[in-house]
């Protein structure tokens, strides 16, 4: 189900934006953050309340389209003219919209991101640790979250999830590596890394007698190479070459749902290992 514009921000937004921007200027905001449909008619006010509550019906992310439109607004300090003249009479300074935006997103369990994003903060709140320190710990539900931001930006950022999801993988890697003294790879990338940790959990579909479970760790070796060959050729993390993949939010998600069961199924048997009681 998709997450709607909070009222409370079509209203601060309808109230900020009219004051301090022209028709023209409303109309290119719209337009540059994917708005459905034509300017609708009428006041500056109407105009965002409108075209804010067309796209909480008719587009299939509006918190995207949100992300966009006031992220010139959220990520610019107020400019030299308004710090000397003050704002329009009656206005929000631009630091005031940008306090007053963050608390309704949080009240709604929104969060503004850097790059023009809003995403749910549900899980994020309080979160301090590092990834390397969830891992170390074996908190579970904290790296499930993990799993979770990059689910977040499937839709918007299908590439950018897929990266996401190699590095977590690589990071556990690295640590069980680390953590258990194994020997390391001269190349530190998923599938070199992924060899000396499955060789340690005994995931050697060789040694397995259990013709099925045989096959399912065949098929985690296959997750650990095509999510590190879908990151490279298809993600974010080492630019663009000249072949651009057609990388789907379903692709993404296909991947970081394998990725995320691996590191689960890593995880638990690294425990197993430590303590057969576990």
């Amino acid at each position: 189900m998709k997450t709607q514009i909070p009222a409370p921000i079509i209203a601060l937004i309808a109230k900020h934006m009219s004051q301090v921007k022209t028709h023209a200027d409303l109309d290119s905001m719209f337009m540059y953050a994917d708005a459905p449909g034509d300017p609708p008619e009428g006041s500056k006010p109407v105009k965002c309340q409108d075209w804010l509550r067309r796209t909480n019906v008719e587009s299939s992310t509006p918190l995207a389209v949100l992300g966009k439109l006031i992220e010139e607004e959220m990520e610019t300090p107020d400019d030299h003219h308004s710090q000397l003249f003050g704002s329009p009479p009656g206005s929000l300074s631009r630091e005031t919209f940008q306090r007053k935006t963050k608390e309704v997103l949080e009240r709604y369990d929104l969060v503004y991101r850097i790059g023009g994003k809003v995403q749910s903060a549900v899980g994020m709140k309080g979160a301090t640790k590092s990834l390397s320190d969830l891992i170390k710990g074996r908190e579970l539900i904290s790296i499930d979250m993990e799993f979770e931001r990059a689910i977040d930006n499937t839709n918007t950022e299908p590439r950018e999830a897929c990266s996401a999801a190699c590095n977590i993988l690589e990071s556990l890697f690295k640590i069980m590596i680390d953590e258990e003294k194994l020997d390391k790879p001269a190349k530190q990338d998923l599938k070199n890394l992924w060899k000396p940790v499955a060789e340690y959990l005994n995931f050697d579909p060789k040694r397995i007698e259990d013709n099925d479970l045989r096959k399912i760790l065949s098929g985690m070796h296959s997750i650990v190479d095509g999510v590190g060959a879908l990151r490279t050729h298809a993600s974010s993390a080492h630019g663009a070459g000249k072949q651009i993949y057609k990388l789907e939010p379903r692709h993404a998600r296909l991947a970081i749902h394998s990725a995320h069961t691996l590191a689960m199924f890593v995880l638990e048997s690294w425990d197993k290992r430590k303590d057969p009681g576990f």
